[in-house]
């Protein structure tokens, strides 16, 4: 066993100062981070407890938004007024996503910083560029049904699991970091990275940075129609083969004037093709605007043996999607119509 140090600070300066040393990591609910360090996949050398610290608080934002707390958990979020009525994408997004007693302990900050669910990057036994770098990729020409069709690399394939995080991107919200070195607001296009040639690196976070709050801009324009669809191998408790989070703002004319598309498990990071959401602007909410809007958002998808179904399979979900979002918001509180529910894929 590898001995780690806990530290549990009153005070955000002691807390920063602590995770600057070397193999410190943040803890809040640990749903991710306990089960890497039980699987030997990571080994930090002490955590600090932030959950101390005052970043648990829900609230509006001057600029007409809402500000989630790093360490808010993912229910609270899900179930939030605000939340509710005014991001409904967010909150059927997060119900989408693990078991209620995971959702009820995971933070939103810890959210954003879970590792692929790849099982090659689970087993220490075998190769893996990102938890060993320049060791090999082991999926790569190894079993990839759960593996990406979009911006992956020679060294890594590898997809990110958060749901939440597909309705964060498609809203456009804007991470909150803080270190020693002071405050930083990073726009969520920018926050997690592409493997490239350094899988080992999932985010744009610097050494020691904390997440303190995710920041949403206003969004009451598609609130009434919006829709996250998520595909799996089973109902529950399971990981997004693909999933799309759509949102649409639809005028007096029955045009779209503005829309918010978003793929999941596709990637390393959440998916959005802003040129796919333009295509949108100005058409009629029907099945050619949409098939073109996937083809755009699909565009270079590539599939590597067992994963190639992804790539159908994603085209015909963002129409899908679409097609929710535009009959109305789907919050995953309440059963989808019988329709939607039998419309095949």
């Amino acid at each position: 066993m590898n001995p780690v140090t806990f530290h549990a600070p009153q005070a955000s300066a002691e807390a920063l100062r602590q995770a600057a040393r070397d193999g410190a990591a943040y803890i809040a609910g640990g749903t991710n981070l306990i089960d890497l360090m039980k699987e030997g996949v990571m080994r930090p050398a002490s955590l600090v407890d932030i959950n101390s610290l005052p970043l648990d608080t829900i609230a509006p934002t001057e600029q007409g938004g809402l500000l989630l707390g790093a360490t808010a958990r993912n229910a609270d979020t899900a179930y939030h007024p605000l939340v509710r009525s005014g991001y409904p994408l967010l909150s059927a997004a997060i119900l989408a996503g693990a078991s209620p007693q995971i959702r009820n302990m995971a933070s939103d900050g810890g959210n954003l910083l879970q590792r692929t669910r790849c099982h090659y990057f689970y087993d220490i036994a075998v190769p893996c560029n990102k938890r060993v770098p320049g060791s090999g990729c082991s999926a790569i020409g190894g079993l990839t049904r759960q593996h990406a069709i979009l911006g992956a690399s020679e060294h890594c394939i590898a997809t990110h699991p958060s749901d939440m995080c597909v309705a964060l991107a498609a809203l456009g919200a804007v991470v909150h970091a803080s270190s020693e070195q002071g405050e930083r607001r990073i726009d969520f296009t920018d926050f997690h990275r592409l493997p490239g040639a350094n899988p080992e690196r999932d985010n744009t976070l610097l050494p020691g940075e904390l997440i303190t709050a995710i920041e949403l801009p206003p969004a009451g324009q598609f609130a009434a129609h919006s829709a996250y669809l998520k595909l799996r191998d089973r109902a529950s408790y399971a990981f997004a083969l693909v999933s799309v989070a759509a949102a649409l703002d639809i005028g007096p004319d029955g045009t779209v004037r503005a829309a918010r598309v978003a793929l999941g498990g596709v990637a390393h990071k959440p998916w959005r093709v802003p040129a796919a959401e333009d295509a949108l602007l100005g058409k009629q909410p029907a099945s050619a605007a949409f098939d073109a809007c996937a083809e755009l958002l699909l565009a270079g998808a590539r599939g590597h043996g067992q994963n190639d179904f992804k790539i159908p399979m994603a085209r015909r979900a963002v129409v899908r999607a679409l097609g929710q979002a535009a009959a109305g918001t789907i919050d995953n509180m309440h059963a989808a119509p019988d329709s939607a529910a039998r419309e095949p894929l």
